[in-house]
């Protein structure tokens, strides 16, 4: 079973983050990965023009692709496998303690050549926990994620400053961001990651993504853990507390 050493756990708390390599299997990932496209190609057929604005890129290279999908670890029992994986929950609970759940996960598809960036925000913004320090994000790489197609960049050590007020652009209710006078302040470091690799983030440490410019897909699940004690007390987006997923 997978545990961190004193260095890594050090390493979390200073920068917010930590990349931790083969969690998972190749074999593990390609199954990931086959349920997720089984998935996107129902979800796509089903929604409606709302939801299509906010899930679906435009067509990449002459086919239509998901952005992303909302609780994979709810829906999906490969991906609440994976959520539930001794190795992961481990982990997990050495950064956040005892009885984790999942509050929340998703499921992003980064298309090549095609695939948009995620600007500059912080978890704890969306998730208004009453402990800041009670959750940790998850975010398992089903593909290799580098800077050429749109891994996770960090600004090391903002975890230990505060929550920072968010917008969101015009039409665009659910993008929550920091807004650009402040993220222009932060120098963001790259944080690639193997296929089957975990970047482990802080609630409140800054990061964001670029768009994928390679030939290559770049697919992730985050999932978002919180201790037995931690409550969203003030979220900014809704949140279903009967999709909570114990372990």
């Amino acid at each position: 079973m997978n545990s961190l050493n004193p260095a890594q756990m050090a390493d979390y708390r200073a920068h917010g983050h930590l990349t931790v390599e083969s969690v998972f299997s190749g074999v593990e990932m390609e199954a990931a990965i086959a349920d997720a496209e089984i998935w996107a190609e129902t979800e796509i057929a089903g929604l409606d023009a709302a939801d299509r604005a906010w899930y679906v890129e435009e067509a990449v290279k002459g086919r239509t692709v998901l952005r992303k999908l909302d609780n994979p670890v709810y829906l999906r029992p490969t991906f609440r496998a994976l959520a539930a994986s001794p190795n992961l929950l481990a982990l997990v609970k050495q950064i956040i303690g005892p009885d984790p759940r999942v509050l929340f996960s998703q499921l992003f598809f980064k298309a090549p050549g095609g695939g948009g960036p995620k600007p500059m925000h912080q978890d704890n913004y969306y998730f208004g926990p009453n402990d800041l320090e009670g959750m940790v994000t998850a975010w398992i790489a089903l593909d290799d994620a580098d800077e050429s197609n749109g891994c996770l960049f960090f600004a090391d050590g903002s975890n230990l400053g505060g929550v920072i007020p968010h917008t969101a652009p015009a039409g665009q209710p659910f993008n929550l961001l920091v807004p650009d006078e402040i993220a222009a302040n932060y120098t963001m470091t790259s944080a690639p990651v193997h296929r089957g690799g975990v970047s482990f983030h802080h609630g409140t440490v800054l990061h964001q993504s670029s768009d994928n410019q390679s030939d290559r897909w770049r697919r992730a699940c985050a999932i978002h853990y919180a201790n037995g004690k931690t409550e969203l007390t003030q979220p900014a987006l809704t949140y279903d507390p009967s999709i909570v997923v114990a372990f």
